[in-house]
């Protein structure tokens, strides 16, 4: 908790600098009151605890509770964290609290209609390393709020080959020859591949799960057809709502896909007080 914690610190002393000019200036110290939140449209619920860390952090006496569990699906204009303490807090930290929340609640949401859309295939929805720097952790925690599975969380968490690597060392063979001897044993060797000769190649080397980057459908049947029981298999590229559903009937085990952190829109939350 304590390196999230210190990125909501950078994120407050971001916003509200030496002060809250407005709020010190209108407001009285001592005026308490409360607060709801919801949202103007139907979302999946994430990012909780830093929305709430987030007011703790400025003022310990705050309370604010979450009324659903992080996955939970909401409906519009249901409210989700009710707030009570003093009014200068929820002011000052509204709008920070609602960046984080807004943001994760996007992510959950758009994985969970991506994870709904394959529902039934046997393939499994993954993240990739396409996030927001130093929000990691936050995101692929939305990720798994929306129903979806985490691939590697950073470099040192697996070994993936891609284009750059082989073309470094000549040839798919002798990169997974270097990892093997190389890389720990307890990680295992993922290739990406851009054509089935690549995929035999990979396949005949050894490795232990192979990345399809950016095949058409008929491409992933029959790679799908020619890897079955003998590797792990992960479709990648041109993965959106429109297509995740083919991409996932054609027999591969993972689909992977970036848009789910990097292209989620964020959910229109609000704040509502009373005093």
């Amino acid at each position: 908790m304590l390196e999230i914690d210190e990125l909501l610190r950078l994120a407050l002393l971001e916003d509200i600098g030496s002060g809250d000019a407005t709020t010190l200036a209108v407001t009285p110290a001592e005026l308490e009151g409360s607060a709801v939140v919801f949202g103007r449209e139907p979302f999946v619920l994430s990012g909780s605890k830093p929305f709430r860390r987030i007011f703790e952090l400025f003022d310990p006496l705050i309370r604010v509770e979450c009324l659903f569990a992080d996955g939970d699906r909401i409906a519009p204009n249901v409210p989700v964290f009710g707030i009570k303490g003093r009014v200068r807090t929820m002011l000052t930290c509204e709008r920070t609290a609602l960046n984080f929340a807004q943001r994760l609640c996007g992510i959950a949401t758009l994985t969970r209609k991506m994870a709904d859309a394959i529902a039934g295939t046997g393939c499994r929805l993954l993240d990739t390393r396409k996030t927001t720097p130093l929000w990691r952790s936050l995101e692929k925690e939305a990720v798994r709020h929306g129903g979806g599975k985490n691939h590697r969380f950073g470099l040192a968490d697996g070994i993936l080959i891609k284009d750059n690597h082989i073309a470094a060392v000549g040839s798919t063979k002798e990169a997974i020859r270097r990892a093997r001897e190389g890389a720990p044993h307890t990680l295992r060797i993922e290739v990406e591949v851009e054509n089935l000769d690549q995929l035999e190649e990979a396949i005949g080397a050894g490795a232990d799960i192979v990345l399809l980057d950016n095949f058409t459908p008929d491409m992933l049947k029959e790679a799908a057809a020619i890897g079955k029981g003998r590797v792990t298999m992960e479709a990648s590229g041109g993965v959106n709502l429109e297509t995740v559903r083919t991409i996932a009937q054609s027999g591969v085990d993972f689909v992977s896909c970036g848009a789910i952190t990097h292209s989620a829109g964020s959910i229109d939350l609000t704040m509502e007080f009373s005093v």
